[in-house]
């Protein structure tokens, strides 16, 4: 059985990460340990010495970065889910910095809670099996730091552009929640995933137009859209003329 700790300051939280999912199924102990600073929570860690913790971030006594900081360093193997509620990259670029494998926000929603347990749980598991060679798909990918997972989803983007790109996809192949998984591409990339593929469809769109006799219709099945009215009102949108207006330009 594994041993999960929650460190967190308001008691509604913890109820509610306590009873959003069932944690038998996970093999997790039950009652969940708990504690409401940082402090008492490194008190419990030497205690239980727990798997997986959940840590919020604003909390009085110690917060949640100090705490990462000291657990990480004394506990290296423990696997750290910060929930918070602060919407704003700089918080979840510290817990990244300081161990966290995951970033929730509040109020908790139950998938992505049940997400964040299954990648712990995966990372875990890789931690007991790595003397043997990974050599499944899924198992590569479930081990990949958040930063890793976002240089495979770019690199996955460019070469499917065309096809129906899903965050969703990502956020479950990964074991990253959604919100997590976007603030990290904007970061590092500048645009949000689906802008980065309207900005890659319209590049190949205007590439497409200019120098080939392709029709706007051939063009917009090549670049993922079924519509070519509703292409046409998105590549207007994004550079102020139509598909047929740019060819003209262009001639």
């Amino acid at each position: 059985m594994y041993k999960a700790l929650i460190i967190d300051d308001e008691k509604p939280v913890i109820m509610a990460i306590t009873a959003l999912i069932d944690w038998s199924v996970y093999h997790i102990q039950l009652p969940l340990y708990t504690a409401f600073d940082g402090e008492k929570g490194l008190e419990m860690m030497h205690q239980v010495d727990p798997q997986i913790v959940f840590v919020d971030m604003n909390m009085p006594v110690m917060d949640g970065t100090e705490f990462l900081k000291r657990a990480s360093v004394d506990y290296p193997n423990a696997q750290y889910i910060v929930v918070s509620g602060y919407d704003e990259f700089k918080y979840a670029q510290t817990a990244i910095q300081n161990g966290a494998i995951d970033y929730l926000l509040k109020p908790i929603d139950g998938s992505d809670l049940k997400r964040a347990v299954e990648r712990a749980l995966s990372f875990l598991e890789a931690e007991r099996t790595r003397a043997s060679p990974l050599k499944d798909d899924k198992n590569e990918a479930i081990c990949l730091n958040p930063q890793k997972a976002i240089q495979q989803i770019k690199s996955y983007i460019e070469g499917n552009y065309c096809s129906d790109i899903k965050i969703q996809y990502f956020s479950e192949k990964y074991f990253i929640s959604r919100e997590y998984l976007s603030k990290l591409f904007k970061e590092n990339y500048g645009f949000g995933i689906y802008e980065y593929v309207l900005m890659l469809r319209m590049s190949k769109a205007k590439e497409l137009l200019a120098h080939t006799e392709m029709q706007i219709q051939e063009i917009s099945d090549l670049i993922g859209y079924s519509n070519n009215n509703y292409f046409s009102k998105a590549f207007k949108t994004y550079y102020g003329v139509s598909p047929s207006e740019y060819r003209k330009k262009t001639e």
